[in-house]
């Protein structure tokens, strides 16, 4: 019987969440098998409990690690203040993600099904929302992000779902409008109660 390291499963399993978000936000969570997920990673199923207890495990694992990624890797890396909170959006409500389902963010792609998920899944991902926000809200108001926090959120969901209407929609002028109508919305809620 072949022993594999520590790092061999560690980095077994980490391939596993990898390409699990990649799926999941793809096909969705009803959409993903535990054989599709185990065969994007090639990997047998028989791998599969040797990594995770249960579906629900890599489910709630690999959302986390989702919203981890976006919070490193979207929201720590834009620019302070304002402008920050703007190349966020613009970003967000792109083209480029939204015809990326793949690799784009698990809000957009996953809400509907992560409501319908077990409380663990859903504690999850609020855990991870949460760090989204606070990292927009600091980019909001420096000097006491908990008083933006509330409108970070609200920012979000707007984000979430207008890439997610525009996804939806057949027409590709329509689709290509709300993006750009979805950016206005977003800073205009920005703005609002600023000081003219």
């Amino acid at each position: 019987m072949v022993r594999y390291t520590k790092e061999h499963k560690s980095e077994t399993r980490r391939r596993i969440i990898e390409t699990a978000g990649r799926r999941l936000k793809q096909d969705g969570i009803d959409g993903s098998g535990v054989s599709t997920l185990m065969k994007d990673a090639g990997l047998t199923n028989g791998a599969f409990y040797a990594h995770f207890e249960s579906k629900d495990d890599l489910v709630t694992t690999a959302i986390a690690d989702q919203l981890k990624t976006q919070a490193e890797n979207v929201v720590a890396q834009a620019a302070p203040g304002r402008a920050g909170v703007e190349q966020i959006v613009r970003g967000y409500l792109s083209p480029l993600h939204r015809d990326n389902l793949g690799d784009g963010c698990p809000n957009a792609a996953l809400l509907d099904e992560i409501g319908r998920c077990s409380d663990t899944t859903r504690q999850a991902y609020t855990d991870g929302v949460l760090v989204l926000i606070d990292g927009i809200a600091a980019r909001m108001a420096p000097e006491d992000p908990s008083s933006a926090r509330v409108k970070a959120l609200s920012i979000l969901g707007l984000m979430a779902g207008t890439l997610q209407l525009s996804r939806a929609l057949t027409d590709t002028r329509l689709a290509r409008e709300l993006l750009d109508q979805g950016i206005d919305n977003a800073l205009a809620l920005l703005d609002a109660g600023r000081g003219a």
